[in-house]
């Protein structure tokens, strides 16, 4: 068939989508003289009288960026060109993220008819949650004159990156930098502790009357710059004790930001649950209980150690003690210790012996999570003083 004459019986629509995007104001500079010049004072009266000399309104490009926490609009807009009359008009928007796919039509209910020439249109928002690509899916159904059934849909590709960059360290220091090319109001900064936590801000400058804030009156954040924000986290009473060992992955809270753009317009960002590690801790922890000061050369000596389950998940462990060129471990190794759920420990009484004498190093220990086959080895426990019980004192 001629696809120019019968194109329109199957495809009898055009389908555009246009973000919905602010304006940004343009600071022109406006050329000045002063009251001596020959122009006097009319050039500056002028100027107070005629505002819009001062500002252009700039409409941003199609090809914008989309950040994390900011609400994306658009505006979706179908029209028929064709000559004739097609019922039952259904147009669905769907959002397609890496994780999941959102319905956002305003109305799911279908267009009992649409003329030659006439469009149907949209608005949908959506506050973005997730980085990474984004896939605006439209789709279109419709009934021609002749009762078929067709069908057509669109894809619109756009990608979310990070308003602010964020990194944290234990005090805990948090920098936010504006990567934007505009300037942002900084409207709240804020750590929500975990509940093992009391929190305390330190980014105001106490007076006499009140604390001022570290970064002046004007929370403004120009583009490509960065600040810093501290906090200090300390243990609630009932927490005091196990915050010294309990957790090599503690769960410190979460950062609240809330900002403004230059048209007022707010964006929200909540991280999720910031952690730290506690250095030399791991996901589980051997330390020792008790050893004796010394021992004799080559008689069994008894010493505890105390396993603690650092990590977020129960572990199903097992011991494994390998002998070494001085300390050889008595019992059975690749025995079974049980599970150990989170922040739960144990007491192990363990029975070995040195067969060289002097300051000797306890190693050799291993444990196994069964569950997820990690292995975690221990060297340099412990010394222990080694002496011969045979030999006389003059020798």
């Amino acid at each position: 068939f001629d696809l120019n004459q019968n194109f329109h019986s199957y495809l009898p629509f055009e389908e555009f989508l246009m973000r919905l995007t602010k304006p940004t104001l343009f600071t022109n500079m406006p050329v000045t003289c002063e009251d001596r010049d020959l122009p006097g004072k009319h050039l500056g009266l002028f100027y107070c009288q005629h505002v819009w000399a001062l500002f252009m309104c700039v409409v941003p490009c199609l090809c914008v960026n989309i950040f994390l926490g900011e609400t994306f609009s658009s505006y979706i807009s179908v029209h028929n060109d064709s000559s004739q009359v097609v019922k039952d008009i259904l147009v669905k928007a769907d959002l397609q993220t890496s994780s999941q796919r959102l319905n956002l039509s305003a109305s799911n209910n279908a267009v009992t008819e649409l003329k030659p020439e006439s469009c149907v249109d949209d608005v949908i928002h959506h506050e973005v949650k997730e980085i990474g690509t984004h896939i605006l899916v439209c789709a279109v159904s419709y009934t021609t004159q002749a009762g078929e059934k067709l069908y057509f849909r669109k894809f619109f590709k756009f990608q979310v990156s990070f308003k602010l960059v964020l990194a944290s360290n234990v005090f805990l220091e948090a920098q936010i930098q504006n990567i934007t090319t505009s300037s942002m109001f900084m409207e709240k900064v804020s750590l929500e502790p975990s509940m093992m936590y009391n929190i305390a801000e330190l980014n105001t400058v106490e007076t006499e009357d009140e604390g001022t804030s570290t970064f002046g009156k004007m929370s403004y954040l120009q583009p490509m710059d960065t600040r810093q924000y501290l906090y200090c986290l300390k243990p609630k009473p009932e927490f005091a004790e196990k915050a010294g060992i309990i957790k090599g992955v503690t769960v410190i809270g979460k950062l609240d930001i809330v900002w403004k753009t230059n048209l007022g317009e707010r964006g929200r960002l909540q991280t999720s649950q910031l952690q730290r590690m506690a250095p030399g801790y791991g996901d589980v922890r051997l330390s020792l209980e008790m050893i004796p000061d010394t021992v004799n050369l080559e008689e069994p000596f008894d010493i505890t150690c105390k396993i603690t389950n650092c990590s977020e998940r129960t572990m199903d462990l097992v011991l494994e003690m390998c002998n070494t060129c001085s300390i050889h471990w008595c019992g059975v190794s690749g025995r079974q210790l049980g599970k150990v759920s989170p922040s739960a420990s144990l007491a192990l009484p363990l029975k070995l012996l040195s067969s060289v004498q002097g300051l000797q190093s306890i190693s050799g220990l291993r444990l196994t999570d069964s569950f997820l086959k990690r292995t975690y080895e221990y060297d340099d426990i412990a010394q222990v003083c080694v002496v011969c019980p045979y030999m006389s004192r003059e020798s």
